[in-house]
Protein backbone atom coordinates (compact mmCIF):
# COMPACT_ATOMS: atom_id res chain seq x y z
CA UNK A 1 0.00 0.00 0.00
CA UNK A 2 2.74 2.45 -0.90
CA UNK A 3 1.46 6.02 -1.24
CA UNK A 4 3.01 8.14 -3.97
CA UNK A 5 2.67 11.36 -1.97
CA UNK A 6 3.95 12.88 1.27
CA UNK A 7 0.92 14.76 2.69
CA UNK A 8 -1.65 12.47 4.29
CA UNK A 9 -5.44 12.18 3.97
CA UNK A 10 -7.76 12.01 7.00
CA UNK A 11 -11.33 10.85 6.37
CA UNK A 12 -14.31 11.16 8.72
CA UNK A 13 -16.60 8.14 8.98
CA UNK A 14 -20.37 8.45 9.19
CA UNK A 15 -23.61 7.19 7.62
CA UNK A 16 -22.14 7.39 4.09
CA UNK A 17 -19.07 5.35 5.03
CA UNK A 18 -20.31 2.95 7.64
CA UNK A 19 -19.75 -0.37 5.93
CA UNK A 20 -16.67 -2.54 5.65
CA UNK A 21 -16.80 -2.32 1.86
CA UNK A 22 -16.78 1.51 1.82
CA UNK A 23 -14.08 1.75 4.49
CA UNK A 24 -11.87 -0.60 2.49
CA UNK A 25 -12.49 1.41 -0.67
CA UNK A 26 -11.60 4.64 1.13
CA UNK A 27 -8.33 3.10 2.34
CA UNK A 28 -7.45 1.69 -1.07
CA UNK A 29 -8.21 5.04 -2.70
CA UNK A 30 -5.89 6.94 -0.39
CA UNK A 31 -7.11 7.41 3.20
CA UNK A 32 -4.30 7.11 5.75
CA UNK A 33 -6.19 7.94 8.95
CA UNK A 34 -9.87 7.64 9.88
CA UNK A 35 -11.63 10.16 12.13
CA UNK A 36 -14.49 9.19 14.42
CA UNK A 37 -16.62 12.21 15.35
CA UNK A 38 -17.82 11.74 18.93
CA UNK A 39 -20.29 14.61 18.53
CA UNK A 40 -22.42 11.98 16.79
CA UNK A 41 -23.05 8.28 17.25
CA UNK A 42 -23.05 5.84 20.17
CA UNK A 43 -20.12 3.98 21.66
CA UNK A 44 -21.42 0.79 20.06
CA UNK A 45 -21.45 2.44 16.62
CA UNK A 46 -17.90 3.73 17.11
CA UNK A 47 -16.74 0.30 18.29
CA UNK A 48 -18.12 -1.29 15.11
CA UNK A 49 -16.16 1.24 13.02
CA UNK A 50 -12.99 0.60 15.02
CA UNK A 51 -13.37 -3.16 14.56
CA UNK A 52 -13.79 -2.76 10.80
CA UNK A 53 -10.68 -0.56 10.58
CA UNK A 54 -8.57 -2.99 12.61
CA UNK A 55 -9.76 -5.91 10.47
CA UNK A 56 -8.71 -3.92 7.42
CA UNK A 57 -5.32 -3.27 9.01
CA UNK A 58 -4.73 -6.97 9.61
CA UNK A 59 -5.83 -7.94 6.11
CA UNK A 60 -3.41 -5.50 4.47
CA UNK A 61 -0.65 -5.91 7.09
CA UNK A 62 -0.30 -2.13 7.06
CA UNK A 63 -0.86 0.36 9.94
CA UNK A 64 -4.07 2.41 9.83
CA UNK A 65 -4.58 5.42 12.12
CA UNK A 66 -7.71 6.36 14.07
CA UNK A 67 -8.59 9.76 15.55
CA UNK A 68 -11.31 10.06 18.20
CA UNK A 69 -12.59 13.64 17.97
CA UNK A 70 -14.23 14.76 21.23
CA UNK A 71 -17.27 17.01 21.11
CA UNK A 72 -15.89 19.48 23.66
CA UNK A 73 -17.76 22.34 25.35
CA UNK A 74 -19.77 23.61 22.40
CA UNK A 75 -22.23 26.17 23.76
CA UNK A 76 -25.73 25.75 22.36
CA UNK A 77 -29.15 27.30 22.82
CA UNK A 78 -31.82 24.93 24.09
CA UNK A 79 -35.08 24.03 22.35
CA UNK A 80 -38.00 26.27 21.35
CA UNK A 81 -41.74 25.74 21.71
CA UNK A 82 -42.24 25.61 17.95
CA UNK A 83 -38.71 24.34 17.14
CA UNK A 84 -37.60 27.71 15.78
CA UNK A 85 -38.13 31.46 16.22
CA UNK A 86 -37.54 34.62 14.19
CA UNK A 87 -35.13 37.14 15.73
CA UNK A 88 -35.91 40.65 14.51
CA UNK A 89 -33.12 43.20 14.19
CA UNK A 90 -33.30 45.76 17.01
CA UNK A 91 -35.47 43.59 19.28
CA UNK A 92 -34.59 42.50 22.82
CA UNK A 93 -33.66 38.84 23.40
CA UNK A 94 -32.79 37.25 26.75
CA UNK A 95 -30.45 34.35 27.43
CA UNK A 96 -31.21 32.87 30.85
CA UNK A 97 -30.83 29.74 33.00
CA UNK A 98 -34.39 28.39 32.81
CA UNK A 99 -33.50 25.01 31.30
CA UNK A 100 -36.88 23.41 32.06
CA UNK A 101 -38.81 26.00 30.04
CA UNK A 102 -38.89 25.89 26.24
CA UNK A 103 -37.65 29.03 24.51
CA UNK A 104 -39.71 31.57 22.56
CA UNK A 105 -39.16 34.78 20.60
CA UNK A 106 -38.24 36.67 23.77
CA UNK A 107 -35.89 34.25 25.60
CA UNK A 108 -34.07 30.91 25.66
CA UNK A 109 -31.62 29.13 27.95
CA UNK A 110 -28.17 27.92 26.91
CA UNK A 111 -26.14 24.81 27.71
CA UNK A 112 -23.48 26.62 29.77
CA UNK A 113 -25.02 29.45 31.83
CA UNK A 114 -21.89 29.59 34.01
CA UNK A 115 -20.33 31.83 31.33
CA UNK A 116 -22.70 34.76 32.05
CA UNK A 117 -20.61 36.46 34.79
CA UNK A 118 -17.46 36.46 32.61
CA UNK A 119 -19.07 38.40 29.74
CA UNK A 120 -19.02 42.18 29.53
CA UNK A 121 -21.52 44.79 28.40
CA UNK A 122 -20.93 45.27 24.69
CA UNK A 123 -19.79 41.69 24.07
CA UNK A 124 -21.01 40.38 20.71
CA UNK A 125 -22.55 36.89 20.54
CA UNK A 126 -22.79 34.85 17.34
CA UNK A 127 -25.51 32.26 16.74
CA UNK A 128 -25.83 29.46 14.18
CA UNK A 129 -22.28 29.62 12.78
CA UNK A 130 -22.30 33.41 12.76
CA UNK A 131 -25.49 33.88 10.77
CA UNK A 132 -27.12 35.85 13.63
CA UNK A 133 -25.53 38.39 15.96
CA UNK A 134 -26.49 39.76 19.39
CA UNK A 135 -24.87 42.36 21.66
CA UNK A 136 -24.97 42.24 25.48
CA UNK A 137 -26.74 45.27 27.00
CA UNK A 138 -27.35 44.09 30.60
CA UNK A 139 -26.12 41.11 32.58
CA UNK A 140 -26.40 39.27 35.88
CA UNK A 141 -25.00 35.98 37.16
CA UNK A 142 -27.85 34.02 35.59
CA UNK A 143 -29.10 36.12 32.69
CA UNK A 144 -27.99 38.21 29.72
CA UNK A 145 -30.17 40.86 28.12
CA UNK A 146 -29.18 41.37 24.49
CA UNK A 147 -30.19 43.36 21.42
CA UNK A 148 -30.39 41.64 18.03
CA UNK A 149 -27.85 43.17 15.61
CA UNK A 150 -28.36 40.67 12.77
CA UNK A 151 -31.67 38.82 12.74
CA UNK A 152 -33.03 35.67 11.17
CA UNK A 153 -34.46 32.29 12.06
CA UNK A 154 -32.97 30.43 15.04
CA UNK A 155 -33.82 26.77 15.59
CA UNK A 156 -33.24 24.19 18.33
CA UNK A 157 -29.73 23.47 19.67
CA UNK A 158 -27.86 25.89 17.40
CA UNK A 159 -24.35 26.87 18.45
CA UNK A 160 -23.37 30.03 20.31
CA UNK A 161 -19.91 31.53 19.73
CA UNK A 162 -18.32 34.32 21.75
CA UNK A 163 -15.27 35.71 19.94
CA UNK A 164 -12.33 37.03 21.98
CA UNK A 165 -13.72 35.90 25.34
CA UNK A 166 -11.86 33.45 27.57
CA UNK A 167 -14.63 31.48 29.24
CA UNK A 168 -14.63 29.73 32.64
CA UNK A 169 -15.15 26.30 31.08
CA UNK A 170 -13.08 23.15 30.97
CA UNK A 171 -12.20 21.78 27.53
CA UNK A 172 -13.64 18.46 28.72
CA UNK A 173 -17.35 18.02 29.42
CA UNK A 174 -19.02 15.15 31.27
CA UNK A 175 -19.72 13.57 27.89
CA UNK A 176 -16.05 13.93 26.94
CA UNK A 177 -14.98 12.22 30.18
CA UNK A 178 -17.30 9.28 29.43
CA UNK A 179 -15.96 9.14 25.88
CA UNK A 180 -12.34 9.15 27.12
CA UNK A 181 -13.14 6.23 29.40
CA UNK A 182 -14.51 4.33 26.40
CA UNK A 183 -11.58 5.36 24.19
CA UNK A 184 -9.11 4.02 26.77
CA UNK A 185 -10.49 0.51 26.12
CA UNK A 186 -10.17 0.79 22.33
CA UNK A 187 -7.24 0.77 19.89
CA UNK A 188 -7.34 4.52 19.27
CA UNK A 189 -4.22 6.46 18.23
CA UNK A 190 -5.22 10.11 18.66
CA UNK A 191 -7.69 12.03 20.81
CA UNK A 192 -8.69 15.41 19.34
CA UNK A 193 -9.50 18.13 21.88
CA UNK A 194 -12.18 20.61 20.81
CA UNK A 195 -12.49 24.30 21.74
CA UNK A 196 -9.15 24.53 23.54
CA UNK A 197 -8.76 28.01 25.03
CA UNK A 198 -5.51 27.84 27.01
CA UNK A 199 -2.48 25.56 27.68
CA UNK A 200 -4.03 24.36 30.94
CA UNK A 201 -6.77 22.62 28.92
CA UNK A 202 -4.15 20.32 27.39
CA UNK A 203 -2.46 19.69 30.75
CA UNK A 204 -5.84 18.65 32.17
CA UNK A 205 -6.47 16.29 29.27
CA UNK A 206 -2.98 14.78 29.51
CA UNK A 207 -3.57 13.89 33.15
CA UNK A 208 -6.64 11.90 32.11
CA UNK A 209 -5.42 10.44 28.82
CA UNK A 210 -1.76 9.79 29.64
CA UNK A 211 0.83 9.08 26.96
CA UNK A 212 -0.69 5.98 25.37
CA UNK A 213 -2.77 8.07 22.97
CA UNK A 214 -1.51 11.18 21.15
CA UNK A 215 -3.21 14.50 21.93
CA UNK A 216 -4.34 16.37 18.82
CA UNK A 217 -5.29 19.94 19.73
CA UNK A 218 -7.88 21.63 17.52
CA UNK A 219 -7.33 25.36 17.12
CA UNK A 220 -10.79 26.81 16.55
CA UNK A 221 -10.81 29.77 18.94
CA UNK A 222 -8.77 32.85 17.89
CA UNK A 223 -8.09 33.54 21.56
CA UNK A 224 -5.97 30.36 21.72
CA UNK A 225 -3.56 31.82 19.15
CA UNK A 226 -1.99 34.05 21.79
CA UNK A 227 -0.84 30.83 23.52
CA UNK A 228 0.13 29.21 20.22
CA UNK A 229 3.71 28.19 21.05
CA UNK A 230 2.77 26.77 24.47
CA UNK A 231 -0.18 24.86 23.01
CA UNK A 232 1.94 23.36 20.24
CA UNK A 233 4.64 22.34 22.72
CA UNK A 234 2.15 20.61 25.02
CA UNK A 235 0.36 18.83 22.15
CA UNK A 236 1.43 15.87 20.02
CA UNK A 237 -0.23 17.31 16.89
CA UNK A 238 -2.30 20.34 15.85
CA UNK A 239 -5.44 20.78 13.75
CA UNK A 240 -6.39 24.02 12.00
CA UNK A 241 -10.14 23.58 12.60
CA UNK A 242 -11.44 26.22 10.24
CA UNK A 243 -15.14 25.66 11.00
CA UNK A 244 -15.50 27.46 14.31
CA UNK A 245 -12.27 29.39 13.69
CA UNK A 246 -14.00 30.91 10.67
CA UNK A 247 -17.01 31.82 12.79
CA UNK A 248 -15.14 33.55 15.60
CA UNK A 249 -12.48 35.19 13.42
CA UNK A 250 -13.26 37.41 10.42
CA UNK A 251 -13.19 35.33 7.21
CA UNK A 252 -10.36 37.43 5.82
CA UNK A 253 -8.16 36.51 8.82
CA UNK A 254 -8.49 32.72 8.50
CA UNK A 255 -5.99 32.19 5.63
CA UNK A 256 -3.32 34.11 7.54
CA UNK A 257 -4.05 32.20 10.74
CA UNK A 258 -3.79 28.93 8.82
CA UNK A 259 -0.33 29.84 7.53
CA UNK A 260 0.81 31.07 10.95
CA UNK A 261 -0.30 27.85 12.68
CA UNK A 262 1.30 25.60 10.07
CA UNK A 263 4.59 27.49 10.18
CA UNK A 264 4.64 27.54 14.00
CA UNK A 265 3.95 23.80 14.15
CA UNK A 266 6.76 23.09 11.67
CA UNK A 267 9.22 25.18 13.70
CA UNK A 268 8.33 23.20 16.83
CA UNK A 269 8.41 19.93 14.88
CA UNK A 270 4.76 18.97 15.42
CA UNK A 271 2.48 17.56 12.69
CA UNK A 272 -0.46 19.71 11.63
CA UNK A 273 -3.78 18.91 9.91
CA UNK A 274 -5.84 21.42 7.91
CA UNK A 275 -9.55 20.68 8.19
CA UNK A 276 -13.13 21.73 7.39
CA UNK A 277 -14.95 22.43 4.12
CA UNK A 278 -11.99 21.43 1.95
CA UNK A 279 -14.15 19.84 -0.76
CA UNK A 280 -17.52 20.78 0.70
CA UNK A 281 -19.44 20.88 -2.59
CA UNK A 282 -18.66 17.18 -3.08
CA UNK A 283 -21.17 16.37 -0.36
CA UNK A 284 -23.69 16.51 -3.20
CA UNK A 285 -21.58 16.85 -6.37
CA UNK A 286 -19.18 14.36 -8.02
CA UNK A 287 -16.65 17.14 -8.70
CA UNK A 288 -15.31 20.01 -6.56
CA UNK A 289 -15.28 23.68 -7.41
CA UNK A 290 -12.01 25.09 -8.72
CA UNK A 291 -11.80 27.24 -5.59
CA UNK A 292 -11.99 24.12 -3.38
CA UNK A 293 -9.27 22.38 -5.36
CA UNK A 294 -7.15 25.49 -4.90
CA UNK A 295 -7.90 25.48 -1.17
CA UNK A 296 -6.62 21.91 -0.75
CA UNK A 297 -3.57 22.76 -2.85
CA UNK A 298 -2.84 25.84 -0.73
CA UNK A 299 -2.81 23.76 2.47
CA UNK A 300 -0.35 21.36 0.86
CA UNK A 301 1.81 24.21 -0.48
CA UNK A 302 1.81 25.71 3.05
CA UNK A 303 3.39 22.49 4.34
CA UNK A 304 0.51 20.76 6.13
CA UNK A 305 1.22 17.17 7.15
CA UNK A 306 -2.37 16.17 6.41
CA UNK A 307 -5.65 17.45 4.99
CA UNK A 308 -8.99 16.28 6.33
CA UNK A 309 -12.42 15.46 4.91
CA UNK A 310 -15.47 15.83 7.17
CA UNK A 311 -19.02 15.81 5.82
CA UNK A 312 -17.65 14.92 2.38
CA UNK A 313 -16.99 11.32 3.47
CA UNK A 314 -19.22 11.12 6.56
CA UNK A 315 -22.56 12.10 5.04
CA UNK A 316 -21.80 12.94 1.41
CA UNK A 317 -23.01 11.20 -1.73
CA UNK A 318 -19.51 10.69 -3.19
CA UNK A 319 -17.07 9.64 -0.43
CA UNK A 320 -14.78 7.51 -2.63
CA UNK A 321 -14.68 10.07 -5.44
CA UNK A 322 -13.84 12.80 -2.92
CA UNK A 323 -10.81 10.91 -1.61
CA UNK A 324 -9.67 10.13 -5.16
CA UNK A 325 -9.76 13.81 -6.13
CA UNK A 326 -8.00 14.92 -2.94
CA UNK A 327 -5.31 12.33 -3.63
CA UNK A 328 -4.86 13.67 -7.17
CA UNK A 329 -4.65 17.28 -5.98
CA UNK A 330 -1.94 16.44 -3.43
CA UNK A 331 0.11 14.49 -5.96
CA UNK A 332 -0.17 17.30 -8.49
CA UNK A 333 1.05 19.87 -5.95
CA UNK A 334 3.94 17.71 -4.77
CA UNK A 335 5.16 17.29 -8.35
CA UNK A 336 5.26 21.05 -8.80
CA UNK A 337 8.71 22.67 -8.74
CA UNK A 338 7.37 25.60 -6.70
CA UNK A 339 6.19 23.20 -3.99
CA UNK A 340 9.62 21.60 -3.70
CA UNK A 341 11.31 24.96 -3.28
CA UNK A 342 8.78 26.03 -0.62
CA UNK A 343 9.38 22.91 1.47
CA UNK A 344 13.12 23.62 1.52
CA UNK A 345 12.68 26.97 3.26
CA UNK A 346 14.78 27.08 6.43
CA UNK A 347 13.09 28.04 9.69
CA UNK A 348 14.86 29.52 12.69
CA UNK A 349 15.21 26.77 15.25
CA UNK A 350 14.60 27.57 18.89
CA UNK A 351 16.77 24.71 20.12
CA UNK A 352 19.23 22.61 18.10
CA UNK A 353 20.49 19.24 19.32
CA UNK A 354 22.98 16.67 18.09
CA UNK A 355 19.99 14.59 16.95
CA UNK A 356 18.75 17.51 14.84
CA UNK A 357 22.17 17.82 13.22
CA UNK A 358 22.20 14.11 12.30
CA UNK A 359 18.73 14.43 10.78
CA UNK A 360 19.63 17.52 8.73
CA UNK A 361 22.72 15.66 7.50
CA UNK A 362 20.60 12.65 6.52
CA UNK A 363 18.47 14.87 4.27
CA UNK A 364 21.54 16.38 2.64
CA UNK A 365 23.27 13.02 2.17
CA UNK A 366 20.13 11.44 0.68
CA UNK A 367 19.91 14.27 -1.85
CA UNK A 368 23.63 14.16 -2.71
CA UNK A 369 23.80 10.41 -3.36
CA UNK A 370 20.30 10.21 -4.86
CA UNK A 371 19.16 7.72 -2.23
CA UNK A 372 15.87 5.89 -2.67
CA UNK A 373 14.72 6.57 0.90
CA UNK A 374 15.69 7.68 4.38
CA UNK A 375 15.09 4.89 6.91
CA UNK A 376 14.58 5.74 10.58
CA UNK A 377 14.52 3.25 13.43
CA UNK A 378 12.58 4.55 16.41
CA UNK A 379 10.95 3.32 19.58
CA UNK A 380 9.05 6.49 20.50
CA UNK A 381 8.68 8.12 17.09
CA UNK A 382 11.01 11.07 17.84
CA UNK A 383 13.68 10.08 15.30
CA UNK A 384 11.09 9.82 12.55
CA UNK A 385 9.39 13.06 13.63
CA UNK A 386 12.69 14.88 13.18
CA UNK A 387 13.12 13.41 9.70
CA UNK A 388 9.62 14.50 8.66
CA UNK A 389 10.22 18.04 9.92
CA UNK A 390 13.16 18.42 7.51
CA UNK A 391 10.94 17.68 4.47
CA UNK A 392 13.50 15.56 2.55
CA UNK A 393 12.99 14.99 -1.18
CA UNK A 394 12.91 11.20 -0.72
CA UNK A 395 10.40 9.02 1.17
CA UNK A 396 10.91 8.26 4.87
CA UNK A 397 10.53 4.66 6.05
CA UNK A 398 9.71 4.69 9.76
CA UNK A 399 10.61 1.36 11.38
CA UNK A 400 9.39 0.73 14.92
CA UNK A 401 8.72 -2.31 17.11
CA UNK A 402 5.60 -0.61 18.52
CA UNK A 403 2.43 -0.88 16.40
CA UNK A 404 0.92 2.03 18.33
CA UNK A 405 3.83 4.28 17.28
CA UNK A 406 3.61 3.02 13.69
CA UNK A 407 -0.04 4.07 13.57
CA UNK A 408 0.72 7.51 15.02
CA UNK A 409 3.55 8.05 12.52
CA UNK A 410 1.00 7.82 9.70
CA UNK A 411 0.16 11.46 10.44
CA UNK A 412 3.73 12.60 9.70
CA UNK A 413 4.56 14.14 6.34
CA UNK A 414 6.37 11.76 4.01
CA UNK A 415 6.51 8.87 6.50
CA UNK A 416 5.63 5.30 5.54
CA UNK A 417 5.59 3.36 8.83
CA UNK A 418 6.28 -0.34 9.31
CA UNK A 419 6.25 -2.49 12.44
CA UNK A 420 9.43 -4.54 12.88
CA UNK A 421 11.12 -6.54 15.60
CA UNK A 422 13.00 -4.82 18.40
CA UNK A 423 16.70 -4.81 17.55
CA UNK A 424 19.72 -4.94 19.85
CA UNK A 425 22.39 -4.50 17.15
CA UNK A 426 22.72 -1.96 14.36
CA UNK A 427 23.46 -4.62 11.69
CA UNK A 428 19.98 -6.03 12.38
CA UNK A 429 18.52 -2.58 11.70
CA UNK A 430 20.35 -2.45 8.38
CA UNK A 431 19.09 -5.89 7.40
CA UNK A 432 15.51 -4.98 8.29
CA UNK A 433 15.74 -1.62 6.50
CA UNK A 434 16.81 -3.31 3.27
CA UNK A 435 14.10 -5.96 3.59
CA UNK A 436 11.27 -3.46 4.23
CA UNK A 437 12.49 -1.07 1.50
CA UNK A 438 12.42 -3.86 -1.08
CA UNK A 439 9.12 -5.38 0.05
CA UNK A 440 7.44 -1.96 0.11
CA UNK A 441 8.82 -1.11 -3.35
CA UNK A 442 10.85 1.85 -2.13
CA UNK A 443 14.17 0.46 -3.36
CA UNK A 444 15.63 -2.12 -5.72
CA UNK A 445 18.90 -3.98 -5.75
CA UNK A 446 21.82 -1.55 -6.07
CA UNK A 447 19.89 1.46 -4.69
CA UNK A 448 21.18 3.43 -1.70
CA UNK A 449 19.43 3.98 1.63
CA UNK A 450 20.30 6.49 4.34
CA UNK A 451 19.63 5.06 7.81
CA UNK A 452 19.34 7.02 11.09
CA UNK A 453 18.86 5.62 14.58
CA UNK A 454 19.76 6.18 18.21
CA UNK A 455 22.36 3.95 19.83
CA UNK A 456 22.07 2.49 22.41
CA UNK A 457 18.56 1.51 21.32
CA UNK A 458 15.63 2.45 23.54
CA UNK A 459 16.88 5.94 24.46
CA UNK A 460 14.19 8.45 23.37
CA UNK A 461 15.48 11.30 21.22
CA UNK A 462 19.03 9.96 20.98
CA UNK A 463 19.41 9.98 17.19
CA UNK A 464 23.20 9.73 16.82
CA UNK A 465 23.95 7.34 13.91
CA UNK A 466 23.84 7.93 10.16
CA UNK A 467 24.71 5.09 7.80
CA UNK A 468 24.63 4.72 4.00
CA UNK A 469 23.87 1.21 2.78
CA UNK A 470 23.45 -0.47 -0.61
CA UNK A 471 20.37 -2.60 -1.20
CA UNK A 472 21.42 -6.19 -1.95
Amino acid sequence: MRRLRSAKIVSTLGPSSDTEMVIRSLFETGVDIFRLNFSHGTHEEHKNRIDMIRNLERDYNHPVGIIADLQGPKIRVSKFKNNKILLVEGSKFILDSEKNILGDSSRVSISNPEIYPSLNIGTELLLDDGKLKLIVKKKSDNKLETIVLVGGYLSNNKGLNIPNAELPMSALTEKDLADIKFISTMEIDWVALSFVQRPQDIVEARQLIGDRVGILTKLEKPLAIKYLKEIITLSDAIMVARGDLGVEAPPEDVPGLQKKIIQSARIEGQPVIVATQMLESMVSSPTPTRAEASDVATAVFDGADAVMLSAETATGDYPIETVAIMNRIIMSVENDDHYKSMQNVEFDRTHVTDADAITVAAKQVAHTIDASAIVTFTKTGSTTLRAARERPDVPILGLTPDLRIARQMLLLWGVHPAQTSYFEDFPDVVESAIKVARQSEFANKGDSLVITAGVPFGTPGATNVLRIVKVT
